[in-house]
């Protein structure tokens, strides 16, 4: 089980040093600095801390974890305590998800430095794995979990009790079978290669071995004829060439021989179903491969709500952390609450609440360093624009009950931040379309969407907003000057709309609102849809920073609908699943149906000429399903498996299998199930594993979320994500899908 990463570790000066442990500060707030002592265990995938140096000591975070590693300068809350701790000496561990980062200052500048090369080397070498490294290293650290003594072998006692903690429920006399045949070398105990044969012996998998058996000849390999029959019978690749099946042999079979009489192992088979390209997401829609020249309302946009809240919406912590995990997470639109402050200096936070505040310059600043990788450094700034008319006073937007309204503007920006007043609307960057202007994409794509929200006044002369008077908020007319391609207007009627608004121009909507007009004007709002942008934001009664389903704002074609990042749940693993699709870049071209000014489409009754389609889910089984309730340490999982659709109101159900007793490791399901699809072009998928609790609830696994329109078809394994959407690999359950045209039972 040797690998580069075993081979650094007893090479790398850092991670020698590392093992042994330094102590440093661990600082969670103004108030809370303690003296902790953390050591890079010796698999090099975990770091354990203890509050004495020879003390007790227990896991602080494992290296899958990290994102990465930030130096002090970088850390918001380090820089709050300069007169205390030395920037120099302290640096931020970013984890993935919604994990808070971890802040250490080490005694000196050089302990840092240790501290913060070596974790970004073992990060890096994490992030290199494929997948068969990765799986070495998972039964490596398994390894580590399972040799109670240290002593580099496993006792038929040690194995029982590591089986225990991979959920597995395995008969005795069986598993010591298991055992004795991988002690080749009769010590009993497993070393090394004995552990790794042992644990291909447990992992055997019937149900890949039968399909295997079922296109070979001779059951013992897959000539390039018989995969490529497989690829195009099963697979439902019906494109596939001789060449490309060939190209797979060469990337999945491990042995060489193999590789030069071009057939497949039973191993090179199993690694192809488990690979990329025996993904249920299919390859071919992970890079950008949408048209992505159509004009901006034609495209659903990732947006978030109060994006720098990372709590709820009262009491929360804002942080210029929510921009950072939005925009890294592919969000184009984000919300900032400006706010004035102290001696002037505008702050954002959520406004008339207890929330945290943060300042103004360090969003903008944060903004700017993270919004344009690999975007084209452009940005619409959404705000209200005065007219010549106007007395410096603008309407007020309507509110939802219980907080504040949004009073919005936008402005186009080339570069970061610009503050020169930019020209009208020139032709060149415009098309006419049945008399209306829409903006084409050179002006946006892929770009970011960043909303200023005027909810309270800025009373220093020069800054975004001007000072309110009496029940009015007064625009400072510097920022109306730059509102140019997109004015927010409150929204009337659809009529209203139609007759008196314009291309530029956007209007936002309460979650309640937007439901509302879909239930009763639904056709009208989705040619609204085609010509105007909407955004749609969450009731002011999620003061927990709960989401809505987006799936039903996305079917009437509304482009930005926020969400609270900060919270996971379905109906972010939906937002999410939905923008995985198209390089992760934060846009989806919406159905040529949802972009038809004409459209005859309605979201809560649609009918023809909508290709309707019945959906075959076999759940065959599941792979080294995680144990995640730390409640329930003592038992093992009963998973079963929970398929969801979302998408028109017709479409969307749900249904589950049964669950399998006393099995995480390699559970066995083998049920249909069938569904039929309306709507497919905007359907969802979302996989759910659960643990089956007759008592409560059941607990949740691992989920997977994908598009409809991204799903391949035929033998496919689904990787499971955590609630934060982190891979808990090699966790997967093996499917086969199977899509046929119209609705079974149609006579048609």
């Amino acid at each position: 089980m040797a690998s580069l990463l075993q081979d650094r570790l007893t090479t790398d000066q850092d991670l020698l040093l590392m093992q042994e442990g330094m102590p440093m500060r661990k600082v969670r707030s103004k108030s809370w600095k303690k003296l902790r002592y953390f050591r890079l265990q010796n698999d090099g995938m975990t770091v354990w801390h203890a509050r004495q140096a020879r003390g007790s000591a227990k896991p602080s975070f494992s290296i899958s974890d990290v994102e990465t590693i930030r130096n002090g300068h970088d850390s918001e809350l380090l820089r709050s305590l300069t007169e205390e701790l030395p920037l120099e000496q302290g640096f931020t561990v970013v984890f993935h998800g919604r994990r808070s980062n971890l802040d250490l200052v080490a005694n000196s500048v050089e302990e840092a430095q240790i501290w913060m090369r070596g974790l970004h080397l073992l990060v890096d070498l994490v992030t290199s794995m494929d997948h068969q490294e990765r799986l070495d290293q998972w039964l490596s650290d398994w390894f580590q979990r399972g040799d109670k003594n240290q002593d580099g072998k496993m006792s038929f006692q040690e194995v029982q009790r590591l089986l225990h903690l991979m959920n597995v429920e395995m008969d005795q006399e069986y598993a010591f079978s298991l055992f004795q045949a991988a002690d080749t070398s009769q010590s009993g105990t497993l070393e090394g290669e004995e552990f790794v044969e042992f644990y291909k012996a447990l992992t055997k998998r019937a149900e890949v071995q039968e399909l295997f058996e079922s296109f070979s000849a001779d059951g013992q390999k897959l000539t390039l004829l018989e995969f490529l029959d497989f690829l195009r019978e099963e697979q439902k690749e019906r494109d596939c060439t001789s060449e490309l099946a060939l190209e797979l042999i060469d990337r999945y079979e491990p042995s060489d021989s193999g590789k030069l009489r071009h057939v497949l192992s039973m191993d090179g088979f199993l690694s192809y179903l488990c690979s990329k390209d025996g993904d249920i997401f299919n390859p071919a829609c992970l890079p950008i491969y949408q048209d992505m020249t159509q004009p901006l309302n034609h495209y659903f946009i990732c947006s978030s709500h109060n994006t720098y809240l990372v709590g709820d919406q009262l009491c929360g912590q804002s942080s210029v952390e929510g921009y950072i995990r939005a925009l890294k997470r592919g969000c184009r639109c984000v919300e900032v609450d400006v706010w004035d402050g102290p001696s002037g200096e505008p702050v954002v936070y959520h406004g008339h609440t207890l929330t945290s505040r943060i300042l103004f310059k360090d969003v903008v600043a944060t903004v700017a360093q993270y919004a344009f990788q690999e975007l084209r450094r452009k940005i619409l700034v959404k705000g209200k624009k005065l007219t010549l008319e106007e007395d410096l006073e603008y309407e007020e937007e309507e509110v939802e009950p219980g907080l504040e309204g949004e009073h919005e503007s936008e402005l186009a920006l080339e570069s970061q931040f610009e503050t020169e007043s930019e020209p009208e609307p020139q032709e060149q960057n415009l098309q006419i379309k049945d008399k209306k202007k829409v903006v084409t994409c050179p002006l946006f794509c892929p770009s970011i969407c960043c909303q200023i929200v005027a909810q309270a006044p800025i009373s220093k002369p020069g800054s975004l907003l001007l000072s309110q008077q009496k029940s009015k908020t007064i625009l400072c007319p510097a920022l109306s000057s730059l509102v140019i391609y997109l004015k927010s207007v409150s929204f009337r009627s659809f009529t209203h709309s139609k007759k008196h608004y314009h291309f530029y121009e956007i209007s936002s909507f309460s979650e309640t609102k937007a439901k509302r007009l879909i239930k009763e004007a639904g056709n009208e709002f989705v040619q609204h849809n085609t010509w105007q942008l909407s955004r749609v934001y969450p009731s002011g009664l999620r003061t927990d920073s709960s989401n809505y389903n987006p799936q039903e704002l996305w079917n009437a074609g509304c482009q930005m609908v926020a969400m609270n990042m900060q919270t996971a749940g379905l109906e972010m693993d939906i937002c999410d699943g939905h923008f995985r699709q198209n390089g992760g870049c934060g846009y989806v071209l919406k159905p040529d149906f949802l972009r038809d000014n004409q459209s005859s489409f309605h979201p809560e009754r649609p009918i023809s000429p909508f290709k309707a389609q019945t959906l075959l889910i076999q759940v065959i089984s599941g792979q080294q399903l995680p144990k995640l309730n730390k409640t329930k340490e003592g038992s093992i999982v009963d998973p079963l498996v929970k398929v969801q659709i979302f998408g028109v109101r017709l479409d969307t159900a749900r249904q589950e299998t049964n669950y399998v007793e006393n099995n995480g490791f390699n559970p066995y399901w083998g049920q249909t199930l069938c569904f039929r699809v309306l709507v497919p072009e905007l359907a969802m998928l979302r996989f759910v594993v659960m643990d089956y609790d007759w008592k409560s609830r059941n607990d949740f696994i691992g989920q997977y979320t994908l598009p409809w329109s991204c799903m391949q078809q035929g033998y496919r394994h689904i990787h499971l994500l955590s609630k934060d959407g982190i891979s808990l690999c090699p966790a997967s359950i093996f499917v086969y899908i199977c899509i046929r045209e119209g609705l079974e039972g149609d006579e048609s």
